[in-house]
């Protein structure tokens, strides 16, 4: 069955979710007012947010946060591989800041405590300060307290409220007076009250939206993302050399957060992985063989993959990640199959009286084809998944390269050095013998 020219036409013109983010991101450029971040949701979550890079300065000052964080975000546009990058701490929110002369509150006679309660009732309001029974709807409501726009819509709204004088009592809710209802009150209630705007100062000035706090500090973050052809770590490297140069005070740390930590919480523990797994494939080849020079020999061949795998992912155009280090966990485990089918059967050739060079050319020409047999089965059995496409695709698409391009590469060197170790070992063995 031929496919028709329709079928053939729906895959023209057809480009990887890279490079969408890429065009977006091009055309977003020319807004420099803007500052953009596009991301690409994770297939899979493996913890740390949506972030590829969040590093955190922590310390006790938010202007000096705020300014440590801005300049790093200035040097991360310098270092190549670092996209979209933006700071959680900005202090751009306007705010009011009320300022007591408290020297003069003491004269007259007013508590700083009455202040701060006069405006609290009168501008942030008291959400409940009685209940009021309706017997019509037999329902019961909460009265709020709260002056009306027009009373505090302003700076000079707000400092033409009355407080209450300490020797009256603490201020009340009924104490609360703008200017236009304490011109109505009895001679006795105004001597007791005292305008705001002779007592505070109110100073406008710019503040965060949000504080964001670590480990009981105040903490500012840069996030970003990593561009194409860059390795998260490589860029965490990069931004730890920038903060650096910031030449930041005692009090002011940073700190790696997000995926970038996972990152290297994943790779310490796959370190344990791989000497794990390397003392228990010793062990178990030292029982099977019944000697300790024999999976020396064998697991050789694992250092000599590592270099290739990384090759691949070089070539490729892939980096070293958590799929990719996956990748070089499996290829420990099927590249070795060679060496061991080697190695034992040359063992086998010597026990039935063959001599050692004979048994050497004899076993490697007789295993050669089960040897390019389940190479070749392995390739193609990861072949659908580098070429496979769709939700995550890219992420399994590191563990395949790196199998196949390790297994292949490594293939002919195995073959060589392998028989190689061997004669070399056996002849130290030999020598060790005939001085004993």
């Amino acid at each position: 069955m031929r496919p028709c020219a329709a079928d053939l036409g729906a895959f023209e013109g057809n480009y990887s979710q890279r490079d969408v983010v890429m065009a977006v991101r091009q055309k977003l450029r020319a807004y420099h007012d803007l500052r953009i971040a596009v991301r690409n949701a994770s297939a899979f979550n493996i913890g740390g947010g949506n972030f590829d890079i969040d590093f955190s300065i922590r310390g006790p000052d938010l202007k000096a946060l705020a300014g440590y964080a801005e300049q790093l975000r200035k040097k991360a546009e310098q270092i190549p591989g670092i996209v979209d990058g933006d700071i959680t701490l900005k202090l751009d929110k306007l705010e009011r800041r009320v300022v007591i002369d408290r020297e003069r509150a003491a004269d007259l006679g007013v508590r700083t405590e009455d202040i701060a309660q006069t405006l609290r009732l009168g501008v942030g309001g008291d959400e409940e300060v009685s209940r009021f029974r309706d017997d019509s709807a037999n329902e019961n409501y909460d009265v709020q307290l709260r002056l009306v726009d027009a009373d505090r819509n302003g700076v000079e709204a707000i400092s033409q409220l009355y407080v209450a004088r300490s020797d009256t009592g603490a201020a009340r809710s009924s104490d609360v007076l703008p200017t236009s209802m304490a011109a109505q009150a009895g001679g006795t209630a105004r001597s007791n009250l005292v305008r705001l705007d002779s007592l505070v100062r109110i100073e406008s000035s710019l503040a965060a939206s949000r504080i964001d706090r670590l480990d009981r500090q105040r903490v500012a973050a840069l996030r970003a993302g990593v561009g194409p052809g860059a390795a998260l770590a490589d860029r965490l490297e990069a931004l730890k050399q920038a903060a650096a140069e910031l030449q930041m005070p005692a009090t002011y740390s940073t700190r790696i957060m997000g995926r970038g930590r996972e990152l290297e919480r994943t790779f310490g523990e796959f370190i344990w992985a791989f000497t794990l797994s390397i003392v228990f494939m010793y062990m178990i080849l030292a029982s099977q063989f019944e000697s300790l020079v024999h999976p020396f020999t064998i697991l050789l061949s694992l250092p000599l993959s590592v270099p290739f795998a990384l090759f691949s992912l070089w070539a490729t155009n892939n980096t070293l990640n958590l799929y990719s280090a996956l990748g070089i966990l499996v290829l420990f485990g099927v590249v070795k199959k060679n060496s061991i089918l080697q190695v034992d059967h040359m063992n086998k050739l010597r026990e039935s009286g063959m001599e050692r060079q004979s048994a050497i050319l004899q076993a490697n020409r007789d295993r050669l084809r089960p040897i390019l047999m389940t190479t070749l089965a392995l390739v193609f059995g990861m072949l659908p998944l580098w070429v496979g496409t769709g939700p995550g695709a890219e992420e399994r698409r590191a563990i395949a390269v790196v199998v196949i391009g390790g297994q292949t590469l490594s293939l002919l060197l195995t073959l060589i050095v392998t028989p190689v170790v061997y004669s070399l070992l056996d002849d130290l063995s030999l020598g060790r013998k005939r001085r004993a």
